[in-house]
């Protein structure tokens, strides 16, 4: 980008266009790209020759719409909500928007003190079905707050379902947050989350590529997730179903070469079919943040192995847990047929009996060994655990 772009006249040309055309509008994207910001802001100004790959009929709607832009209102407005313009060779603009090539947001309002670049800088993406069910809202607030509690911002997109669950868990924790909308920033959307977005836009950043007073569409929706996959290291889908929006998302991220994840449900579930799909694929299959940051993080920064819990006998020699095992439940053996059972001697067998009796696990009975009660764990059909 060439400096005459990174002018006032330019940030004023990048408001006007978040206001004439669509976000992600890859067709202006490119004539911004080639010819600059003021040469496209002239052209839809006077309505003349239209951009390249552009039909009469488009060119018209747009030209239409520049004729109502009003840049220095929509600044003024934002600027009485506490809203901001960022765009592109600004401090704060996040350098990885710059993957969706002709894509890319023209520019940003944000809300919020925090700067959106450093805090993108080390953000994740939680997001999912708006109808969840409760295991997916606890799932969701609980990675959230994990991945806040680790010094990670959890981006998503404000909406109702998991999204809120996200934006409150990372909050209950004291953590980031980002909201990035599919309207204005000063135009809370859904209503209900009004309180949540006042709240995040207070401790975090609230984000949106449309102007103030812009409402949400659904293919706004859509083309806002392109926004906070390539905002973000990763996205992790928690419950989605087949047609799920949250689903474009996941495939934006793939597409931009970042991590994908997803966090299983019940195989009977509807609402989590649709990240099943994504685990056959690509998708890392996590279920805690960090499982998350293993992925995301820096090298070294990998989850705990998961095991379950060490049992006293699991620290016995093999020979001793043989011989052990050798044991029936329910009555005491002789030396001979415990010997029998551990495959090894008499003399071996013996030698070990004495030891596990000095633990506790055994006692002798006349000429046989029975286990003691307290190593004894009942199962059917009369087995006991090795």
């Amino acid at each position: 980008m060439t400096g005459a772009e990174d002018s006032d006249g330019d940030r004023l040309g990048r408001v006007f266009l978040c206001r004439v055309a669509e976000p992600g509008d890859e067709t202006v994207g490119r004539s911004v790209r080639r010819f600059g910001v003021r040469e496209v802001v002239r052209r839809l100004r006077e309505g003349g020759e239209p951009l390249p790959g552009m039909s009469a009929t488009r060119w018209a709607g747009l030209v239409a719409r520049a004729g109502r832009a009003e840049p220095e209102r929509d600044l003024a407005t934002a600027g009485a909500t506490g809203a901001r313009f960022v765009c592109p060779g600004d401090a704060e603009w996040p350098g990885q928007l710059d993957d969706l090539a002709d894509a890319r947001p023209v520019g940003l309002w944000v809300r919020g003190r925090a700067g959106l670049r450093m805090w993108a800088l080390r953000s994740v993406a939680v997001v999912g079905a708006r109808a969840c069910t409760e295991y997916g809202t606890h799932a969701a607030a609980t990675l959230a707050a994990g991945l806040a509690e680790r010094g990670w911002v959890v981006v998503s997109g404000g909406a109702y379902g998991i999204d809120g669950a996200a934006h409150r868990g990372a909050l209950a924790a004291r953590g980031a947050t980002v909201a990035v909308l599919a309207c204005g920033v000063d135009r809370p959307y859904p209503r209900g989350h009004a309180a949540l977005i006042d709240r995040i836009a207070e401790q975090g950043l609230v984000v949106g590529e449309l102007p103030p007073g812009d409402h949400p569409t659904p293919s706004r929706f859509i083309l806002r997730n392109r926004v906070i996959a390539a905002l973000t290291r990763g996205t992790v889908v928690v419950e989605a179903a087949c047609r799920s929006g949250s689903l474009a998302t996941a495939r934006a991220a793939q597409r931009l070469g970042r991590f994908t994840m997803g966090v299983p449900g019940p195989v009977t579930s509807a609402l989590s079919a649709g990240v099943h799909e994504l685990l056959r694929g690509e998708a890392a299959l996590v279920t805690d943040a960090a499982e998350v940051v293993e992925l995301v993080g820096d090298m070294g920064e990998l989850a705990p192995p998961r095991r379950g819990p060490v049992l006293p006998r699991d620290l016995l020699e093999p020979a001793a847990r043989a011989v052990l095992a050798a044991l029936p439940g329910d009555r005491a053996a002789p030396a001979d047929e415990i010997a029998l059972g551990a495959r090894t001697t008499r003399d071996e067998a013996i030698a070990r009996l004495y030891e596990l009796r000095a633990l506790g696990y055994v006692e002798r009975h006349g000429d046989g060994w029975k286990l003691t009660r307290q190593s004894m764990i009942p199962l059917r059909d009369g087995h006991r655990p090795c």
